[in-house]
């Protein structure tokens, strides 16, 4: 049948300098370059086009261009391009639309509308480069007091704690890697993340996909582990090896759905690691079928704790909707450890698009909502928050902190920094720059040693750079930060957005 969709992005090529060595054939995974032997031509199907610009860089001669097709229906703001290519695709298909990486409509973002407080004379600026500036979080209940026990005449360092403390985990720098299953993944790049965690002393988390058993030994103590409604992977060992485990309720990309990777995906390696059968669907159903109550997560919650000899955090993963802060207030009361949330910009391999683009809140609004009721009810020392969906610098992992976020979740960011160009392909499992696909050949395009490496260049250059917004805030440890709005400003907010992030006009 005759495809009525047009193509979404058009290929120029000079044709001059073109040296027909073929590199953009071998490069592109959607077999949109082709060589003529005949007539000694290339030419490309810009039907194929994903527009993921692997083609255009790798070009030695720099003969090729990749640009959006600049086509036009007739003008009509409700039935724009995008809605009616929507409804051709559906129409030939019959079935759901699915889209990679995260929301992308003109929602507002909210990060964009705040500013930075900076310190002048009264309270004078900090200077990074001469003064300590202390980025380390912990993660983890903060007790409310410790009960001391010292000596008559003794010196104070000298003192014993007399109760037993929960476990807490320290990161270097307030940024984690957000949860990637290896299969969503390719190995190489699920392997990356982990060498990266581990090189700058933070975490990575494995996503409901397992932890191939190859990298525990040297990483689990870098690992969150996820408990999702699959249970793929999931045993006594796989939740000791971790320093943290997490139960995975919802994501921002999709709450209230379930998900699947399909039977083609599932290698001997990924059937290995989340203990199913090689060549069969991987499906996650939407809800986890013991969790239907605060009561029943907190049995799980201690379950879990019970398993790992109450040694390793417990975290659960929600996303952001309207009545997360009274959701975190339960989880919180249930015994968790840490509140994940994943707003409405959170990335995905595979999401209905339509879920994607319309179902849960910025993450903006839910960070400041959560920390403002669990600080009304005098429990927010009782539990982290990890903020996702949508950080994608260093002045947004500032804001989220100073909105009520002990740190913050990064996974687009950090796929970008080993090559992603966000063609929201993932789905297909073509990706031409080796990361969200299971074809060896492609996969091997990661060297997890030099990716990880760009991974770490970006968390030293996101940590630098917090310094210095820190230093000019007159800060000289990113904890004093949390939570403390009155560092904040909004910028063309309206009154009643202002209100839920608990933040003044800019002025004021």
């Amino acid at each position: 049948m005759k495809s009525y969709l047009l193509p979404e992005f058009k290929i120029d090529r000079e044709e001059e300098r073109c040296i027909r060595c073929r590199v953009c054939e071998r490069q592109c995974a959607f077999e949109t370059q082709r060589y003529d032997g005949e007539l000694e031509r290339m030419f490309s199907d810009a039907e194929k086009c994903v527009g993921c610009q692997r083609c255009v860089i790798f070009c030695p001669a720099n003969a090729l261009s990749v640009s959006s097709n600049q086509f036009a229906y007739r003008l009509n703001y409700g039935w724009t391009r995008e809605r009616i290519s929507d409804l051709k695709k559906q129409a030939e298909t019959g079935g759901i639309i699915l889209a990679g990486c995260g929301n992308d409509k003109p929602y507002r973002i909210y990060f964009d509308h705040i500013v930075l407080n900076a310190s002048q004379v009264t309270n004078p600026s900090i200077d990074p480069l001469r003064e300590p500036m202390e980025l380390r979080t912990f993660l983890g209940q903060k007790l409310d007091s410790l009960a001391l026990e010292l000596e008559p005449g003794s010196e104070f360092k000298d003192v014993e704690i007399k109760m037993e403390l929960p476990p807490t985990v320290m990161i270097e720098t307030p940024i984690v890697f957000s949860a990637m299953s290896y299969g969503a993944i390719s190995y190489q790049a699920f392997k990356s993340l982990a060498i990266a965690a581990s090189g700058y002393g933070t975490l990575f988390n494995t996503g409901e996909g397992g932890l191939p058993k190859d990298l525990r030994a040297k990483y689990w103590k870098n690992a969150i582990v996820q408990c999702a409604s699959g249970r793929f992977g999931v045993d006594a060992e796989y939740f000791n090896c971790s320093t943290a485990v997490e139960i995975k309720i919802g994501q921002g990309a999709k709450p209230g759905i379930g998900g699947h990777l399909p039977a083609e995906k599932v290698s001997y390696s990924i059937a290995e690691t989340r203990m199913i059968p090689e060549g069969s669907d991987a499906i996650s159903p939407a809800p986890q079928h013991d969790i239907y109550s605060i009561e029943d997560l907190s049995t799980l919650i201690y379950a879990l704790k019970e398993v790992t000899n109450y040694e390793k955090l417990v975290s659960v993963k929600i996303a952001a909707v309207h009545n997360s802060a009274a959701i975190a207030s339960g989880m919180v009361r249930a015994g968790a450890d840490i509140i994940a949330l994943d707003g409405l910009r959170g990335g995905t391999g595979a999401a209905p698009k339509i879920v994607r683009d319309n179902v849960g809140i910025p993450i903006e609004l839910a960070i400041a909502s959560v920390d403002q009721r669990l600080r009304e009810e005098g429990i927010r020392n009782r539990s982290s928050i990890i903020a996702a969906g949508g950080i994608r610098c260093s002045a947004d992992v500032i804001k989220a902190i100073a909105l009520g976020a002990d740190a913050v979740y990064i996974g687009t960011a950090a796929l970008v920094a080993m090559g992603c160009t966000l063609c929201q392909k993932c789905y297909t499992g073509r990706c031409s720059w080796g990361i969200c696909t299971q074809d060896p050949y492609l996969a091997k395009r990661i060297n997890p040693d030099i990716a990880a490496r760009r991974l770490m260049n970006l968390l030293r250059g996101w940590s630098l750079e917090m310094k210095e917004m820190l230093g000019g805030m007159g800060i000289n440890a990113i904890e004093s930060l949390r939570g403390n709005r009155d560092h904040l400003r909004g910028v063309g907010l309206q009154e009643w957005e202002l209100d839920v992030l608990g933040v003044k006009g800019a002025g004021e």
